[in-house]
Order: C-alpha cells, then structure tokens, then sequence
C-alpha cells in the first residue's frame, strides 16, 4: 500500500522503533505542542477555505450529522461492554477516551486521501471538533451518578462537573481548530492564497516531525498495559475496526460521498490521547491515566496510523 511509503508514515514507525530500543531521542514538549497547535491551525484554516468555496449544503448538514449521532453513540455502547469486566469508573473512563477522536490520527488520514486523490469536504474538520466532547459530558455525567451511589457530597461533584465541562468547551485546541475554521471561511481565496506557504507547504514536514514524537510516545506508552486485564487489549484492537464499521453504516444510510465517509470512519475508531486525557485526569481522578493512555496512545494510535487507515479505505472503496 502507498501508505507505507508515505514519509510522514515512516517517520512515525521509525519513532516507534527508536522508542522500543530505549533511544534517548526525544522532541521537547513545548516543541511538540506548537507542532500540535500548527497542525490544528492549518486544518482549521483548510477547512474553513473549502467551506467558503462550496458554502452550507446536505452533504455538509448529513456529515455533521452523522459525527454528532457516532459521539453519543459509540461512548454508550463501550461502556455497556466493558462494564461487564470493568470497574465502573474504569469502563467510564475508558468508554470516553474511544469516544472522542484522535486529530492526528484524522490529519494523518485527509493527507493519505490527498495523496490518493479522493476528494473530502473542508466541513470534516468541523465534524471533528464536534466529536471532541460529548464523550467526556457522557463520562463525567456517569462518574457523578457512580459517586453519587456511593454516597459521596453531590455537591461537590456536581461543581466539579461545571468546571470540566467549562474546560471540555473552552480547550485551547479545540478553540484554535474553529476559530482558524472561521477565519478561512472569512478570509476565502485572499486568506487561502496569503498563507498557502505557511498552511499548506510546511503542512507536510510538521506532520512527519509531530508523528516522529508520536512515535517515541507510542512506544514508551505501551509498556503500561502490563498487567492490565485481558478486555483492555482486546478492546484496544478491535473497537476501532467496530465503531469504523458503525460509522460506514451510518455514513451509507446518509447516502455520503467515498472521502467523507472514510474520515469519518476514521474518527470514530480514533481515541482521544490529548484532550480527554487531561480532563480525565481532574473530573476521574480514582482511574489511573496510565489505564486509559497506554490503551489509547499504546495501542489504538499505532495500530490506525499503520494498518487502520488503509484498511478503512479499502473497506469504504469496496462498498
């Protein structure tokens, strides 16, 4: 598959390797949050000057749609399977991390559709960040009610509750992906032309330098799943193909376009290693992030960077 040659790709599993031979390589942490703001910018900025040129209609309606039903859903459906085998704070937890959404993992997948020449609308970018936060109101929700049963202060939780979801709405990232959405759709072929060198020609070597990191990280969070009960693993490999397979059903019933159904395959067997993580952290502080981090980041991202997204591709080119 050309995926496998995309130097972008390679950089990441060459990440990976140097992870696992415990090489001291290692890209600064203020160097990899610009990496991750710029690459959130110039989607944002990508998507905003393709909404501008094809402006509001039902393809664009039904994909929001769509992302919007899958964020509800797939968080709902994963609790209920791993509540069997899990603690409740655990499977909640869990269950919000795969249903949010990966922005690297969706990134990586609209070049692979570039590179393959099929068309996507600049509106998925708006469906990610749509996808973002439902997941993480559906696991404090359920915290709150879990704690509530164990007669913790209500009170307590319930404000604790008011300020995560402040944070959920009000993150830097998700902020800087719609406000860079909404400057491209303002700004239109005069914003498109003036910062094509910075959004568009950087894109490609930011990207591979940023799966580098992801890469190493990869690999050094992978070893926290030792000891972890059997349902995390199998979890972390099959529900991404699942919810994939979810969403192809859903974006078939909306009648959507071949690009836009793969990347919405796509975020749905993403799980979130960067937003949903830091929250968890303040509103589930009885889970362990190393739980829900070496599933998500260990597991989930490699495994959709390398194999996912072509097989999603196949999957929606053949049906």
């Amino acid at each position: 598959m050309n995926i496998f040659l995309d130097p972008a790709i390679l950089f990441f599993i060459f990440g990976v390797f140097a992870g696992f031979a415990k090489s001291n390589l290692e890209i600064p942490p203020a160097i990899s949050r610009f990496l991750s703001l710029y690459l959130l910018m110039a989607l944002g900025l990508k998507g905003g000057f393709a909404l501008h040129e094809s402006g509001m209609n039902t393809e664009v309606g039904l994909s929001l749609l769509a992302a919007i039903s899958l964020a509800v859903l797939i968080p709902i459906i994963g609790y209920f399977i791993l509540r069997q085998k899990l603690k409740p704070l655990d499977a909640a937890a869990i269950a919000a991390t795969y249903g949010s959404i990966s922005a690297v993992t969706f990134i990586t997948a609209s070049q692979s559709l570039d590179q393959a020449g099929i068309h996507y609308g600049g509106h998925m970018a708006a469906a990610m960040a749509l996808m973002e936060s439902p997941a993480i109101i559906f696991a404090i929700i359920l915290a709150n009610q879990i704690r509530s049963k164990s007669t913790l202060n209500r009170k307590s939780t319930n404000s604790s509750l008011s300020k995560v979801l402040h944070e959920s709405f009000t993150d830097g990232g998700q902020l800087l992906l719609i406000g860079s959405m909404l400057i491209g759709i303002l700004s239109g072929d005069v914003g498109h032309k003036v910062l094509a060198p910075f959004s568009i020609d950087l894109f490609k070597g930011l990207l591979s330098f940023f799966l580098l990191d992801m890469g190493l990280l990869a690999a050094r969070n992978i070893s926290e799943l030792k000891n972890k009960p059997a349902i995390t693993l199998i979890y972390a490999v099959i529900a991404p193909i699942v919810h994939a397979l979810i969403a192809l059903t859903i974006a078939r019933l909306f009648g959507l376009e071949l690009g836009n159904t793969i990347l919405l395959m796509v975020l749905a067997a993403s799980a979130s290693y960067i937003a949903v993580p830091a929250v968890l952290k303040e509103a589930l502080p009885e889970v362990s992030p190393a739980l829900y981090m070496g599933m998500s980041l260990g597991l989930t991202f490699p495994l959709n960077i390398i194999f996912g997204i072509p097989l999603y591709t196949f999957i929606a080119q053949r049906i």
